[in-house]
């Protein structure tokens, strides 16, 4: 079990540093700032619907892919419903996006962790110089193909004539804002940033605390600190399972990297990404970029993949939406085959 808790506790630290942060960076008013440039841009709803991706994209590469999803699911809801354009390529591509960018830096996502941790991984800066080509094709064909999916919602014209102008919203540069740079530099500079990054996120809460702009309670929510102990648990357990049975190793052992990909992806659909990280990364991994390709793009094929999927729906319910979770798989299962088949090309080519 030493090795499993080992392999298993830096990033569910790191983790929970950077759900901190990113409450207080909502504080700070830096999503809601996002939200207020977003209605100002000039143009219709897919321009609106570019920047609303491309947003979710650098939260999710800088700020963790809950953290995405828990803030910015509400932001692109009311940037739609401000600008009077079909709610639903906002609603989608939010998860969608948040998933397929996932693979920027090891922060990004908690697979990222768990695989560089058991390979004795280099530096953040390494991990994003290894799989910024994977990752920004699966980020960009995955944003296209938002944009193709929902089409047809795009080409429907604003009800009640223009816009409205949205209210100003500034950001301020306070401790979230603060603790959001200095979490970027030490993930890309440190080895194992878990505990430098878990500091940053302590302290910057405890000045909050005291200038009484978050509650203990707010704290709790977010980071879902019985959620995040079970699922640790979960993972030491399965991980010490992997080292004592080889079904997992020997199911990828000696897969192609497209092999890896495509059994990774399955696995998240079936027993969400986080068992399948903790049970394929026991042991060492002959292409470790394509099983993160299946691990994070994967659960865009359906709402079991991931606890994103999860906290987005959620997040969606909270501001009177409930997505369908049919119409998840029907417009997923697509973008999901065809940013990892992108993805794969690129991967055998770099």
């Amino acid at each position: 079990m030493s090795a499993a808790l080992q392999q298993s506790w830096p990033p569910f630290v790191l983790i929970a540093g950077l759900l901190m942060i990113g409450l207080l960076a909502d504080r700070d008013g830096l999503f809601a700032w996002g939200g207020t440039r977003l209605q100002s841009l000039p143009g219709g709803g897919a321009a609106l619907l570019g920047a609303a991706l491309l947003l979710v994209a650098v939260v999710t590469a800088v700020l963790n892919l809950d953290t995405a999803v828990v803030f910015l699911t509400p932001v692109l809801i009311f940037a739609a419903r401000r600008r009077r354009v079909p709610i639903e390529p906002f609603l989608f591509g939010c998860v969608f996006m948040a998933n397929a960018s996932s693979l920027f830096l090891p922060g990004s996502n908690l697979t990222n962790l768990l695989v560089l941790n058991a390979h004795n991984g280099g530096s953040g800066a390494d991990f994003a110089a290894k799989m910024f080509p994977i990752a920004i094709t699966a980020a960009v064909v995955t944003a296209v193909g938002v944009g193709v999916s929902f089409r047809h919602h795009l080409g429907v014209h604003p009800a009640g004539g223009a816009a409205p102008v949205p209210a100003e919203s500034e950001a301020e540069i306070g401790p979230g804002a603060i603790a959001t740079a200095a979490a970027v530099v030490l993930v890309l500079v440190l080895r194992q940033p878990a505990l430098a990054v878990l500091a940053v996120g302590v302290v910057a809460t405890l000045v909050e605390l005291l200038r009484r702009r978050v509650s203990l309670a707010d704290v709790w929510h977010v980071v879902g600190l019985p959620s995040l102990t079970a699922a640790f648990v979960l993972t030491v357990a399965l991980g010490t399972l992997a080292r004592h049975w080889n079904g997992p190793a020997e199911l990828i052992d000696g897969a192609s990297g497209p092999e890896t990909a495509g059994l990774a992806a399955i696995s998240t659909v079936f027993v969400n990404n986080l068992p399948s990280a903790a049970l394929y990364s026991a042991h060492a991994v002959d292409h470790s970029r394509m099983l993160l390709l299946g691990l994070n793009v994967g659960p865009n094929l359906a709402v079991t993949g991931a606890l994103s999927a999860l906290l987005w729906f959620r997040a969606a319910r909270v501001v009177g939406e409930r997505p369908s979770l049919v119409e998840f798989s029907r417009r997923g299962v697509p973008l999901a085959l065809v940013a990892m088949a992108a993805a794969i090309v690129v991967g055998m080519l770099t």
